[in-house]
């Protein structure tokens, strides 16, 4: 009889509230997959067992099990566990499947009916930042915004936020080229020079949000966050705007922080994880 065979009859299917039958010994084993994921390290078998809370004689027969089936590999010399090449094939798959915008329009859309006020999604296009979902709010919006528009990278929140966490050479790109392109969105009272620029980006870097106060266009206030994918690129922007009479522009308000949830848990789709 096979170590997986045995792990069958040891914990035979069982059936939660919900009706769907499961097999216990799945969910136990993925404590030590879970485990290995967490500390993204090779760990000895005891660290490994106690970060599972499970005792080593327990974890062992999974650990064979997982590295029959490619799951985990063991190192023959130091003998520590590691994610094995299956693993890291799966892993690869969902982040092919898992493309950014797809995964962040059902979480947006969502968020933008607790937030009340209109939600759109920006990416990095080859003009510059530029809009490629809108959910509106119920109430009128006087904005030129929709699916398409290319957002300034100087004087807007969504392009401050790309501006702070882009490659430098890149953002110095988009800014150069912004000179020249009468079709973006443009502020028509504000200007920054170089030294002013860099002091807000450092700014908005180190408080994770972008703020417009009636820039570019008079009346209308706006609060942009970065998304981030597996590596740690920016990959979308995240921005609200509204009337200023009844937008709460504030990084302790109640749009900043559900824009925040709704980044990180778009981010944690795409297989982000925050450095400590």
């Amino acid at each position: 009889m096979s170590s997986t065979d045995a792990l069958s009859m040891q914990n035979p299917p069982t059936t939660p509230e919900g009706g769907r039958r499961r097999i216990q010994s799945i969910e136990t084993g993925y404590r030590l997959l879970a485990a290995l994921v967490n500390a993204a390290r090779p760990l000895p078998l005891g660290e490994l067992a106690a970060a599972a809370e499970m005792s080593s004689a327990k974890a062992h027969p999974y650990l064979v099990s997982f590295i029959n089936v490619g799951l985990v590999r063991q190192d023959l010399v130091s003998g520590h566990y590691e994610l094995g090449p299956f693993a890291m094939q799966m892993g690869l798959i969902s982040l092919q499947h898992s493309t950014p915008l797809r995964v962040a329009q059902p979480i947006v859309t969502e968020a933008a009916a607790r937030i009340g006020h209109t939600l759109a999604i920006a990416v990095l296009g080859s003009h510059g930042p530029t809009i490629v979902h809108l959910s509106e709010a119920s109430y009128p919006v006087h904005v030129n915004m929709r699916a398409g528009t290319v957002m300034s990278m100087r004087y807007t929140a969504t392009g401050h936020v790309f501006a702070a966490w882009l490659a430098p050479k890149v953002t110095q790109h988009y800014l150069q080229r912004e000179y020249a392109d009468t079709a973006l969105l443009r502020s028509t009272h504000l200007d920054y020079d170089e030294s002013d620029f860099d002091q807000l980006i450092q700014k908005i870097r180190k408080q994770g949000a972008a703020q417009a106060l009636g820039n570019p266009l008079p009346g209308i206030d706006a609060i942009s966050v970065p998304v981030f994918d597996h590596s740690g690129n920016i990959v979308l922007a995240l921005t609200s705007i509204g009337p200023s009479a009844v937008f709460d522009v504030s990084l302790e308000g109640p749009i900043a922080h559900a824009l925040w949830q709704c980044a990180q848990q778009i981010s944690t789709a795409l297989g982000h994880t925050p450095t400590p």
